[in-house]
């Protein structure tokens, strides 16, 4: 009975309601079930897709199931400053693009691990990048505020 019990009380912990789930202690904020139900539902682009949207991203490239893109800075400042503008827009993605610095040197890769290759997501969130690269100037100061987007 007390192994019946326990089991219970841990299950329990898990707070779960028709629009949310979250386990206790869990830092991240909690998903909707719409928003896992959409995460589940991506699925990898096809080649003609991946080539056609691909064309529409100007400096982006293909290395397999990633692309990439390419930034270099003036200096390491200005690198670590527009890597800090990505922060906002991928979380309101809910996609988070795997980044390298190299001094002034910035590399940002996008894939969707879960779909085990590009989906729809990738692209969306470069486009957003390009548009913020085009748009960054030195001296732009993107505040990284806990819990943003």
């Amino acid at each position: 009975m007390t192994s019946v019990l326990s089991v219970s009380l841990a299950l329990t912990a898990i707070a779960i309601s028709p629009t949310t789930a979250k386990i206790p202690g869990d830092s991240i904020a909690p998903k909707s079930i719409a928003q896992i139900t959409e995460n589940s539902k991506l699925k990898p682009l096809i080649e003609t897709e991946i080539s056609q949207r691909l064309q529409a991203l100007p400096n982006w490239t293909r290395d397999g199931k990633t692309i990439k893109y390419t930034h270099e800075f003036e200096n390491f400042v200005q690198a670590v400053s527009f890597v800090n503008c990505l922060i906002s827009p991928s979380e309101k993605a809910g996609h988070h693009p795997d980044i390298a610095i190299a001094y002034n040197r910035v590399t940002i890769s996008l894939t969707t691990h879960d779909a085990g290759g590009l989906t729809k997501q990738d692209f969306e969130l470069a486009e957003t990048i390009s548009k913020l690269v085009s748009e960054w100037m030195p001296g732009n100061v993107c505040l990284v505020v806990e819990g943003s987007g």
